[in-house]
C-alpha cells in the first residue's frame, strides 16, 4: 500500500477513536512494520515470529496466539542513552516529556544524494534554519536523509547484503556528525533526535562518537524512522513510545506524528 494510503487510513483511524479531530490535525505513522523482512544490524539476530497458536479450538472459537523474538535495536526503534553511556538511563527510566512534543524535520536528502556517506553538519542545520527558522528549544529533532525509500532492501538501505562482522564493516550510509550533535545540544537544547537510517552515526563510523555525544547527555536516538518525506518541516508534533523494558538498552518504537 503506498505511503500516502496508509497515513489517510492511520488518520481515519485515529479521527474515529477520536485522537484526531475530523477535517483538523492529521497523524502519520513513522514506524515500520516488524517482521522477517525488516532490517536489523548484520550482527544481529532477525525479528522471528512463531505460532503459538492459531484456529478454531475444540470448543468452536477461533484463537491465535504467536511469541516472538527480537534484538533491542533492529527495526523502528530508540538507542536509549544506557546504549553508549555509562550510567545514564535506560530504555525504562527516559521521562516521558523526551519522547513527546514538538518536532522539526530536517532534510539533509539533496546532500546525500551527492554522498550516501554524508554527515550531517552544522552548516547544513544552519542552512535549514535560513529557510525554516530557528529550531525551537526542548524540540525532537527529525533527520530526513531519503534512506527510508530504500527500506527493506539491505543492500541499498544498509549498502551491504552481507551479514556478521563482515557486514558491519561494509555498512555505507549517512549520519549525524559529532559537531552537530554537539550543536543542537548547546545551541538548540534538543530533548532526542531521530533518523530514517539504521544508525545516528553514519554507517562507516567505527568510535559510534555521535552517539556517545547525545547519550551521555541523556539525549536518546530514534532510529529507522519511517516516512518523513510525508512530514513538513515545521508544525509536527511527535509521540515516540518504546517497548518499556526494565534495564534495556533500547527496544522496539511506536512513533508517530501529528501534523497541524
Amino acid at each position: 500500500m503506498p505511503h500516502f494510503a496508509r497515513a489517510c487510513l492511520f488518520t481515519v483511524a485515529l479521527t474515529f477513536a477520536g485522537l484526531a479531530p475530523a477535517g483538523e490535525d492529521q497523524w502519520i505513522d513513522l514506524t515500520h512494520e516488524l517482521s522477517a523482512d525488516a532490517v536489523f544490524w548484520p550482527t544481529a539476530e532477525p525479528f522471528k515470529m512463531t505460532t503459538d497458536f492459531e484456529g478454531v479450538t475444540v470448543k468452536g472459537y477461533y484463537y491465535s496466539a504467536y511469541s516472538f523474538t527480537t534484538a533491542e535495536h533492529g527495526g523502528t526503534h530508540i538507542d536509549a542513552p544506557i546504549h553508549f553511556a555509562e550510567g545514564k538511563h535506560h530504555v525504562n527510566e527516559i521521562p516521558l516529556d523526551q519522547l513527546i512534543g514538538t518536532a522539526v524535520v530536517v532534510d539533509i536528502s539533496a546532500q546525500v544524494s551527492r554522498n550516501r556517506d554524508h554527515l550531517v553538519s552544522v552548516a547544513d542545520i544552519q542552512a535549514w534554519e535560513k529557510s525554516h527558522g530557528e529550531i525551537p528549544s526542548a524540540s525532537i529533532v527529525l533527520l530526513r536523509t531519503g534512506f527510508g525509500d530504500y527500506w527493506p532492501d539491505p543492500q541499498k538501505y544498509l549498502g551491504t547484503s552481507l551479514r556478521g562482522p563482515e557486514g558491519a564493516a561494509a555498512l555505507s550510509f549517512p549520519g549525524l556528525s559529532t559537531e552537530a550533535a554537539q550543536w543542537l545540544m548547546a545551541k538548540r537544547n534538543i530533548k532526542a533526535v531521530g533518523i530514517d537510517t539504521a544508525s545516528i552515526d553514519r554507517g562507516k563510523s567505527t568510535n559510534f562518537a555521535a552517539h556517545v555525544a547525545l547519550m551521555s547527555n541523556n539525549v536518546p536516538a530514534f532510529e529507522n524512522v519511517a516516512n518523513l518525506e510525508l512530514l513538513p518541516a515545521t508544525g509536527v508534533y511527535v509521540v515516540a513510545l518504546p517497548v518499556k523494558i526494565r534495564g534495556g538498552s533500547g527496544g522496539p518504537l511506536r512513533i508517530i506524528a501529528r501534523v497541524e
